[in-house]
């Protein structure tokens, strides 16, 4: 009788043990399926997982449908999951007073100048505006800053490195770049949400002998300014970094061991603006010389063909990645970037060159700022909206001189 009685009792035990282990099963291997995926052009960060086994909870999942249990079991994932963030320690202030003292003013046009002083505030850094049609400098704010040896170009960088692999056919803007794991990812969205990952693949494909020739035609390691008094050279290296260090990949997502001035930024966005020509930047100092400028070119880039593919992912990086916070100032007309946020020595660089594409021509814009933790790219996005801002309040861009034909200026350029 009591044997009766115990064997139904043992039978159920047995099938509520088999259920709680099929429930287990299930959120450990709905976890892995469904595991939210590492943004990976961010830094990494450092994770703690604690684990907690409910029984009961396990048996309920274990009876519903499976797409239930994949639901249920990456809530549980998510909440059973901690982030701890170390932060980096910054000694540099992101705030400056008379960054303008100094400067030389009078050939600049004093509308630009203005919208730019007033864009850059007390942020510590500066403000180059060029004219891509004919490589004048129309305004420099803070001229100690923009004419100094540079800095790391973080993600602005990445221009450079996509135009070269353009240019190499090792992709093509709608290419599907793997990044392992099953995951694959377009130039247009890589240079929209700046991932690290991708550059580096590109780069680690192209080599360091390719990269280095292209940021060298387009303007890296060279100066930018034709006779502009004190500007000073950025640093293209002549050798790779070493892999223990990232290697040439480390090189290509954010410009490790590189150094680039804003001018030279500058310049090679103006290229892409104006369809691929090199101009020697230019800063008038008198009106005089504002009156009698002439147009110099450094050499001609084929990147005509390419473009298209650079115009798309530098619109979306405004559109909706990295520099959408020029959206908070400026809608009026199009506005194509490219941001860029690293750090050296507790000093942090937040970059951001664009143009804006308006029907009446167009205008470069390089925001580089450096400092503390208010200092990054998305920053140097948003002041260059309010730029763009304030010069549309001034009703400036109808007021933009027409292009001059290239035929007109063949005369007046240089060799390379």
């Amino acid at each position: 009788m009591k044997l009766r009685l115990f064997l139904p009792r043992l039978l159920f035990l047995s099938l509520l043990a088999a259920f709680v282990a099929m429930g287990t099963r299930s959120v450990a291997l709905a976890a892995t399926i469904d595991a939210p995926r590492v943004n990976v052009h961010k830094k990494p960060r450092h994770l703690r997982t604690t684990h907690a086994t409910h029984h009961r909870t396990a048996y309920r999942r274990a009876v519903h449908s499976s797409a239930t249990v994949r639901r249920a079991s990456y809530s549980y994932h998510r909440r059973h999951h901690y982030r701890h963030r170390y932060y980096e320690r910054f000694t540099a202030s992101s705030y400056a007073q008379d960054q303008t003292a100094g400067d030389i003013t009078a050939g600049e046009d004093p509308v630009v100048r203005q919208a730019a002083i007033s864009a850059l505030g007390d942020m510590n850094g500066t403000v180059v505006v060029i004219d891509p049609n004919n490589g004048r400098i129309l305004a420099m704010v803070n001229h100690r800053l923009a004419l100094s040896s540079g800095a790391e170009p973080c993600s602005t960088i990445k221009l450079s490195v996509a135009l070269a692999a353009l240019e190499e056919g090792i992709i093509t803007a709608d290419t599907p770049v793997d990044l392992g794991g099953h995951y694959h990812m377009t130039l247009t969205d890589a240079l929209a949400h700046s991932n690290n990952l991708y550059f580096e693949t590109v780069g680690r494909r192209l080599g360091f002998a390719r990269v280095k020739y292209y940021a060298n035609m387009f303007g890296l390691g060279e100066l930018a300014g034709y006779n502009i008094p004190g500007e000073q050279l950025g640093v293209y290296p002549s050798h790779v970094l070493p892999e223990s260090e990232g290697g040439v990949g480390r090189m290509c997502s954010f410009g490790e061991s590189v150094s680039v001035t804003p001018l030279q930024l500058g310049a090679l966005i103006s290229a892409i603006a104006n369809g691929g020509t090199l101009y020697y930047l230019q800063h008038p100092e008198t009106p005089a010389e504002v009156a009698n400028f002439h147009p110099m070119v450094k050499r001609e880039l084929n990147i005509g063909p390419l473009l298209p593919a650079m115009s798309t992912g530098m619109t979306d990086v405004v559109k909706f990645g990295t520099g959408r916070t020029v959206l908070a100032n400026f809608k009026e007309f199009p506005v194509l970037g490219k941001t860029g946020t690293c750090s050296d020595n507790g000093t942090r660089f937040g970059w951001f060159g664009s143009y804006a594409d308006t029907p009446y021509g167009k205008l470069v814009a390089v925001f580089f700022l450096e400092g503390g933790r208010p200092t990054y790219g998305p920053k140097a996005a948003e002041l260059a909206g309010i730029f763009y801002h304030n010069l549309e309040e001034q009703n400036y861009y109808a007021t933009m001189a027409p292009t001059q034909p290239k035929a007109e200026e063949s005369s007046l350029t240089t060799q390379r």
